[in-house]
């Protein structure tokens, strides 16, 4: 078997920290739970992580920011460096001409500040587990529904 790294998107990682009462956060635990039984890596990289954390910090929700907090003990924290932003910089201004706007002209691009992340760390058998796969393709790693990423 080959390991995979999975770099989690904000969907799947706000479903692992959601209440474990719904049935697609238990659907998400499952699936997360499953891989990394099989030897895969499940990795939050900290703009997603500040993406969601900020929403939950507005709304409110403190048991689920609680649980973000515990998924980094859990799971491999990926925090920020200068190659990534560099990267990033690079990705954006890339994808604008190619008339690829993405986020708004002013604004910061979470999702390519994300697959700056996994093309700076460069790891083998890469993918990015998210919701909505056009965001992230054609800038590099494998971009797959988080659903359909099996161990």
């Amino acid at each position: 078997m080959t390991r995979k790294a999975v770099f989690l998107d904000s969907t799947p990682l706000g479903l692992l920290c959601g209440p474990p009462r719904r049935a697609d956060v238990a659907a998400c635990r499952r699936w997360a739970d499953a891989l990394v039984a099989a030897g895969h890596v499940l990795l939050i990289p900290e703009c997603i992580d500040y993406e969601l954390r900020r929403e939950l910090i507005r709304s409110g929700k403190t048991a689920s920011v609680g649980r973000l907090t515990g998924l980094q003990r859990v799971h491999v924290y990926l925090p920020l460096d200068t190659d990534v932003m560099l990267e990033a910089a690079d990705l954006w201004a890339a994808a604008r001409r190619r008339g690829r706007p993405g986020a708004g002209p002013n604004d910061i691009d979470i999702d390519v500040i994300l697959v700056a992340q996994a093309v700076v760390l460069n790891l083998p058998n890469t993918v990015v587990a998210t919701a909505n796969v056009a965001h992230l393709t054609g800038f590099g790693p494998a971009a797959e529904l988080w659903s359909n990423i099996r161990p």
